[in-house]
């Protein structure tokens, strides 16, 4: 997933903010601004975290 899709997903999922815990809302906010590289573990979390909110096919869309 490149940055500016990324930023797209956070972004969204932020301004959704259903059910965001306050360190799921640091996280999110930190990569919507930073270009660095998620870990498998970051990744994982941003799918999580997008699938409970009902917006996993923005992530499945710019993978596949």
């Amino acid at each position: 997933m490149t940055f500016p899709e990324r930023r797209a997903l956070a972004l969204a999922l932020l301004t959704k903010g259903e059910g965001l815990t306050r360190k799921a809302g640091q996280f999110l906010g930190q990569i919507a601004v930073d270009p660095f590289d998620l870990t498998d573990k970051q990744q994982d979390w941003l799918l999580a975290l997008s699938e409970r909110a009902g917006l996993s096919q923005m992530m499945e869309a710019d993978n596949g």
